[in-house]
């Protein structure tokens, strides 16, 4: 797949910000657009720049935000929060899952082949009774019943790499232990940048062509299924492009 078209939700997270600078690296996407809340300072990009079309879009107005007018080849979404951060449990859900689902229903195109890849989080469960990981798990299941010609699923576990204003307690408390099981287990945790590599990787290959080493796996029901990829996953994907 080349000169391929890219629309990233999400640009200004951890993981976007990586994934941002993949897709405008890579000479298999010739158009890049970053929509967004807020979009990335255009002073900080030193690559491909000239292929990136920013737009600050309002997620409770996306009928003015015109997403299926870039016809994306590929959507990736990275767009997430945390309860603290939102505030409230109805407002994580609205931003976890609800702006995510809205925004991937806004950018499908009619008679537009498109591929959708997202980053949901390990444990992700629909049927879960905690809140994090049901918002997750729903996400998957709604993105996946959109009628995307092709979507991806990443679940990475312990995120290294990253560069938060404040550390999350979780993080401090385990990440020096999720670091040590990194050099026994590739279910620990992942380096951000490497997350990004395979998320773009997945992007252009898609799942009917992503190696065997990967082991990607089908996830969902019958009329939705998607195609999966764990932490370990992740890590072989990188590995193998």
């Amino acid at each position: 797949m080349s000169g391929k078209s890219a629309l990233l939700l999400g640009a200004t997270g951890q993981v976007g910000q990586h994934v941002l600078k993949e897709l405008l690296s890579s000479p298999d996407f010739t158009k890049v657009g970053e929509f967004g809340r807020r979009v990335t300072d255009l002073s900080s990009i030193t690559t491909g720049k000239d292929k990136l079309v920013q737009k600050t879009i309002d997620f409770e107005k996306l009928e003015e935000a015109e997403l299926e007018e870039g016809k994306w080849d590929v959507v990736f979404i990275t767009l997430g929060t945390s309860r603290k951060a939102a505030g409230s449990a109805e407002a994580f859900e609205k931003i976890d899952r609800e702006y995510v689902i809205n925004a991937a229903r806004a950018a499908k195109a009619d008679n537009t082949p498109q591929r959708i890849v997202y980053v949901s989080a390990i444990g992700a469960n629909a049927s879960s009774s905690f809140l994090y990981p049901r918002s997750k798990g729903l996400t998957e299941q709604g993105l996946a019943s959109l009628g995307y010609d092709d979507t991806i699923v990443f679940r990475p576990f312990s995120l290294a790499g990253t560069h938060r204003p404040k550390l999350r307690i979780a993080e401090s408390l385990f990440a020096p232990l999720f670091s040590l099981a990194s050099y026994i287990t590739d279910r620990a945790e992942i380096q951000v940048s490497t997350l990004a590599k395979s998320v773009v990787a997945a992007g252009k290959l898609g799942s009917a062509a992503l190696p065997a080493a990967a082991k990607a796996t089908k996830a969902g029901e019958a009329d939705a299924l998607y195609t999966l990829l764990d932490n370990a996953a992740a890590l072989a994907l990188a590995r193998s492009v």
